[in-house]
């Protein structure tokens, strides 16, 4: 069993931009969602956004961003990224799960994503976002949007 850490960052707009930057400084494949392409378009502004992105080199840099959705507060500086936590196991993904959300607030219920087949969000109750992800169904997914 093996769990990876991975840093996903938030933006307004420039995730896109940023993945791309990423991407010239330290090589690797560029993997991207639109909000569109994820049929998850609250408003029309919002559609060619980043809903999901990533950077993964073979030396295993990886880094994470999408564009929080105009529905949403967000300044930059302000919660600027979440921590990211990729499970070989669901079982101990769930088990994590749960912990983290003792005294939380679960902000994406745990199930299937678009990109994963077992996914969720919580804020722990010092305020630190956590992603838990239990592995990727990325390489089928379409890489529009790769800047």
């Amino acid at each position: 069993m093996t769990i990876q850490t991975i840093t996903h960052l938030n933006f307004r707009g420039d995730a896109a931009a940023a993945l791309a930057f990423y991407q010239a400084v330290f090589g690797g494949e560029l993997s991207a969602v639109t909000y569109q392409q994820a049929g998850q378009v609250g408003d029309a502004a919002d559609a060619q956004l980043l809903m999901w992105g990533q950077v993964a080199s073979g030396d295993g840099f990886r880094v994470m961003a999408y564009d929080v959705p105009s529905g949403r507060a967000w300044a930059p500086g302000e919660s600027p990224f979440f921590v990211v936590l990729s499970f070989s196991s669901h079982e101990v993904l769930r088990a994590r799960w749960e912990g983290l959300c003792q005294g939380g607030q679960v902000l994406q219920p745990l199930g299937a994503s678009g990109w994963s087949p077992l996914y969720g969000m919580v804020k722990d109750r010092f305020g630190v976002t956590w992603v838990l992800d239990g592995g990727r169904a990325v390489a089928t997914a379409p890489a529009a949007a790769s800047a």
